[in-house]
């Protein structure tokens, strides 16, 4: 992914208002970030730890989500696969709600999925982070990558449609 300017991030949300978008809290360390592993850039809001939020580039452009943690804590967050990368998450795989992009999302419909609670899954699937627990795959790094990127472009589709 190619590093991405906090402007950059908070014009490609596609799910909230642009007051929304210019008042949420963007990491302050986009610089330091390892971009060129970053399949998208994740984060919480340190802030509102119930919020959290992702950048993709998506057919040669950034698109940005809202996300929503569900009421559990973040220490009851489920020892399960996150459904983006397929990996045990050190930290828990937690259900993360998007309102939907549009009128649907005005009127309350949002599209929910299970990620790891640190949006770190680019680091997990490249072995930068340490998994939960060791599954077996016969994938190449390169077919667990795609299908990272598979997964969250659908999730993002669900979102934008």
């Amino acid at each position: 992914m190619k590093p991405l300017t906090e402007q950059e991030i908070r014009t490609a949300f596609v799910n909230c208002s642009k007051g929304e978008a210019s008042r949420l809290n963007v990491p302050r360390d986009l610089a330091e970030q390892p971009w060129d592993d970053l399949d998208f850039l994740g984060w919480r809001d340190p802030q509102a730890p119930d919020r959290a939020y992702l950048v993709a580039e998506l057919d040669g452009r950034p698109v940005a989500v809202v996300l929503r943690s569900s009421t559990a804590a973040p220490w009851q967050a489920r020892r399960s696969l996150c459904s983006l990368c397929v990996t045990t998450h050190s930290g828990g795989v937690s259900l993360l709600v998007a309102p939907r992009a549009g009128k649907a999302g005005k009127q309350g419909n949002s599209v929910g999925a299970y990620m790891g609670s640190d949006l770190a899954c680019s680091l997990y699937v490249r072995g930068r982070k340490d998994v939960d627990t060791k599954l077996h795959e016969s994938l190449t790094l390169e077919e667990k990558i795609e299908r990272t990127v598979a997964n969250l472009a659908a999730f993002i589709a669900k979102v934008t449609a």
